[in-house]
């Protein structure tokens, strides 16, 4: 039989046993409690790199300012500084043309001939009339004459006098209404011979010999159009942003496809002093000297303005702009990097850059491509910002 004394497990003493038992339980606690720490630790870290991500990214950059001396390119149209459309005054049939299109006239030199049969006879007809109203006036003024010299003798009464008088003057006024309307039948002869009004270039001709004329109407096609092109208007919509930039006596320069390479001096001559309420702009007139006779009326042409301003010209990129149910805005980042949405308006479209009119300023942190479902007051990232980076831009 063994010995009590002689086995180990007889020797541990139950404090012993308790001790290892509390060393174990603090192990264990220990183990627990670093898993529940370290566990927490990363859902914490896991946390806030899942708040990180929540925060959009954006890049952002200041407006580009622009020198407040520019130019703004418009398409114009190159019209004659005279432009005469001839319609004719009489009716009847063309009897003749002397010039065609690309004629040089003077003022005064005959471009065609009516021929008015109908006007003829009735101005024939206003000379017989006349003729009859005046030795109607003339027996009138002798048998006046007449009475007057029996009056003394009592032969006649003042009434038939007066009488007589009062038809004499009926009779001179019918004179002088018949003299009137034959005045007007030889005005209107006149009028077949179709003139120049000024020294000029026939544009247009319309009308053939034979051709049946209706005079007076100023209806229709024309019977010739001369325009003096020596000296020509150019016509050009400015957006109402501009306006100010641009001043009566203010120069610009013209091109055209025609001449490649090559631009025309023109002076601003004047302004409609109104805004069309559908597009938004002012119409200005240009003049352009034109005396070699390069360049054509009715023509398409570029017109480049030299702006005057003196607030300088901000740009962005077309990219920035948001446009929702309050209109066009800009989303910008202030300097505690949240998102402050600023209401603009456009100055100009140059397609890949905008040029604002209103609303930001030199100094403004604009975001270039704004995510979509963003708000007002978002925390955002601003891309290449080194965390706890503080914002030195001014806002």
């Amino acid at each position: 039989m063994p010995d009590p004394m002689s086995d180990p497990r007889a020797q541990i003493s139950p404090r012993k046993l308790r001790l290892a038992a509390i060393a174990a339980g603090a192990v264990i606690v220990v183990i627990v409690v670093t898993g529940i720490v370290l566990r927490e630790s990363g859902n914490a870290r896991l946390r806030e790199w899942t708040d990180a991500q929540a925060i959009p990214t954006v890049a952002v950059a200041k407006p580009n300012v622009k020198a407040p001396s520019a130019n703004l390119t418009l398409p114009g149209r190159l019209e004659a500084y005279y432009r005469a459309p001839i319609y004719a005054r009489v009716s009847g049939y063309l009897k003749n043309w002397n010039v065609d299109i690309g004629a040089q006239v003077k003022a005064g030199q005959l471009l065609a001939e009516i021929d008015a049969p109908d006007l003829d006879q009735q101005l024939l007809q206003a000379r017989a009339d006349l003729a009859n109203a005046e030795a109607a006036s003339k027996l009138s003024a002798a048998t006046l004459k007449r009475r007057q010299s029996l009056l003394a003798s009592n032969f006649v009464s003042l009434q038939e006098i007066d009488e007589r008088t009062a038809d004499l003057s009926s009779k001179n006024a019918q004179v002088k209404a018949n003299q009137a309307n034959v005045d007007r039948l030889q005005a209107l002869a006149g009028y077949k011979r179709v003139e120049a009004p000024f020294d000029g270039v026939v544009t247009e001709r319309n009308t053939d010999v034979g051709a049946l004329i209706n005079g007076g109407t100023g209806t229709g096609a024309a019977m010739f159009v001369v325009s003096d092109i020596k000296k020509l208007r150019v016509y050009v919509n400015v957006p109402q942003s501009y306006l100010s930039a641009v001043k009566v006596g203010g120069k610009a320069s013209i091109t055209v496809p025609e001449h490649t390479g090559r631009s025309f001096p023109a002076t601003v001559e004047s302004a409609s002093q109104a805004v069309e309420v559908g597009s938004g702009t002012s119409r200005m007139q240009l003049t352009l000297d034109n005396t070699n006779g390069e360049l054509r009326p009715g023509a398409y042409a570029d017109v480049t303005l030299n702006l005057t301003s003196e607030n300088n010209l901000l740009s962005i990129p077309s990219s920035a702009l948001i446009f929702d149910r309050n209109g066009l805005s800009v989303a910008t980042v202030d300097g505690d990097d949240r998102l402050r949405f600023k209401k603009v308006t456009i100055a100009r479209d140059l397609g890949r850059e905008i040029e604002i009119a209103t609303g930001l300023q030199a100094h403004d942190r604009i975001v270039v491509t704004p995510a979509d479902g963003v708000v007002d007051g978002d925390r955002v990232r601003i891309a290449g910002k080194q965390a706890g980076e503080k914002t030195s831009s001014a806002q």
